[in-house]
């Protein structure tokens, strides 16, 4: 009897062992697709918005908050698999000129305490930057004063004279 019931506990504390390996790599694996899947969308999210004509215009990068969003959220929808776990968004600190974000995404996981759903907290701040260095045709197009590439065409007299961004003619 005594080697029957001492069979029986290592085969329970085995299991439980292996149940809470279970959870805990399940917890820190969600932790690490939730940091990489919000970076990836993120930075695909800030190339969506930028703005091209105010570029071409002044020369910064400018990101359109709504459109940062849009793009945001329907690429992670798109990305996540929502059959065991809940998403809650947060965006704070939206820029537009530099492009950058911070973003804040909670996910319920399969563990609770005490009747409470434990949530994995994943925050990323990001700033949007050009990929490559320089380029060569821009910058030579740019450098020149006679051509007009680059700058802002105003076709109203009243912005000519007030708007420094204006070229005058």
């Amino acid at each position: 009897m005594n080697k029957a019931m001492l069979s029986v506990g290592i085969i329970f504390l085995s299991i439980m062992a292996l149940v809470l390996i279970n959870v805990i790599s399940s917890y820190q694996s969600g932790t690490d697709v939730d940091y990489y899947l919000v970076k990836d969308v993120a930075n695909a999210a800030i190339e969506d918005a930028i703005d091209a004509t105010y570029y071409t215009a002044t020369g910064l990068y400018r990101m359109d908050k709504e459109k940062f969003v849009e793009s945001f959220l329907l690429r992670f929808a798109d990305n996540v698999s929502l059959n065991n776990r809940n998403y809650t968004i947060g965006f704070y600190g939206l820029s537009e000129v530099p492009p950058a974000v911070s973003i804040k995404v909670n996910s319920n996981t399969v563990l609770s305490f005490n009747g409470e759903q434990m949530d994995i907290e994943t925050t990323y701040s990001a700033i949007g930057e050009a990929s490559n260095t320089k380029d060569t045709y821009v910058s030579s197009r740019l450098a020149d004063p006679e051509d007009e590439f680059g700058k802002p065409y105003c076709n109203q007299e009243q912005f000519k004279e007030n708007d420094p961004l204006c070229k005058k003619k």
